[in-house]
């Protein structure tokens, strides 16, 4: 499906169905250079399971035109304008690292939008260093290495995916591969500089906001110290850990992490 915001033409998977308004809406949110596609298990059930699907590639990503946004912040507005253009009223907000801070803060900013929030691989804040920023801003491949090699379990470095045959570490490679350059230092930058989690976070648990915590617990690029401070920010917030997983969960635990998002979404 492709819609206009702002301007541009906007790229949004459904799933394989038409998104239906009178249904319940599920928004995924991908990662730093990353598009829908990172969903396709995930976003596929819950179309052929009665929900409408939005899986947009964000500005200046995958099939999406425009200039990829420099906040979270930015990108917050952006996916509330998405669920008013695509004729829902609010949507369960699914993101998955740089997806999570947009997640949090679209609830935040826009809680009447907002069904309920789930954080996979998060982290508040979630800094980057400065050898991947340098990285990214003079060095692409290499700083792609690092983040494949840093986001996989040493397990799923060798393989280990349900499906055989499936190489993780080169799928995502690829993935990031066909993004724009200079959209990789945009992402994580605007990781790096997000201040406002605290307060996104205790806007969010003032207002109840229903909430799911995602961990691998081999996780290196948000561990899991970062997640019990998270939870401690939402104590509300229901809390999964998927063990032997790292931050690619979507492709180390695939079946996992659907059942999670199962288990909260249709409670």
């Amino acid at each position: 499906m492709e819609l206009n915001l702002s301007g541009h033409p906007c790229y949004v998977y459904t799933g394989g169905k038409t998104p239906d308004p009178a249904l319940p809406a599920v928004l995924f949110i991908h990662g730093a250079q990353q598009d829908h596609s990172c969903w396709g298990l995930q976003s596929r059930w819950f179309a052929h399971h009665g929900h409408a699907v939005l899986a947009p590639d964000l500005p200046g990503h995958g099939r999406s035109a425009g200039e990829a946004l420099a906040s979270v912040e930015a990108i917050a507005d952006w996916i509330a304008a998405l669920v008013a253009a695509a004729g829902f009223a609010r949507a369960t907000l699914v993101g998955h690292s740089m997806g999570s801070l947009v997640a949090l803060e679209t609830a935040a900013r826009h809680p009447g939008q907002v069904a309920g929030i789930v954080l996979i691989g998060s982290s508040v804040p979630m800094p980057v260093s400065d050898a991947l920023l340098g990285a990214a801003r003079h060095d692409e491949p290499k700083a792609m290495g690092m983040i494949n090699t840093w986001s996989h379990s040493q397990r799923g470095l060798m393989g280990g995916n349900t499906a055989p045959g499936m190489w993780m570490y080169g799928m995502n490679l690829r993935l990031m591969e066909r993004q724009d350059p200079g959209t990789l230092h945009n992402d994580l930058a605007a990781c790096h500089n997000y201040a406002h989690g605290e307060a996104a976070a205790a806007a969010v648990a003032a207002a109840c906001c229903p909430a799911l915590i995602v961990a691998g617990s081999r996780d290196l690029m948000t561990p899991a110290r970062n997640t019990r401070a998270l939870a401690e920010m939402l104590p509300h917030a229901r809390v999964v850990h998927l063990p032997a997983a790292g931050h690619a969960m979507m492709a180390e635990q695939p079946d996992a992490l659907l059942d999670a998002l199962i288990g909260f979404i249709h409670a």
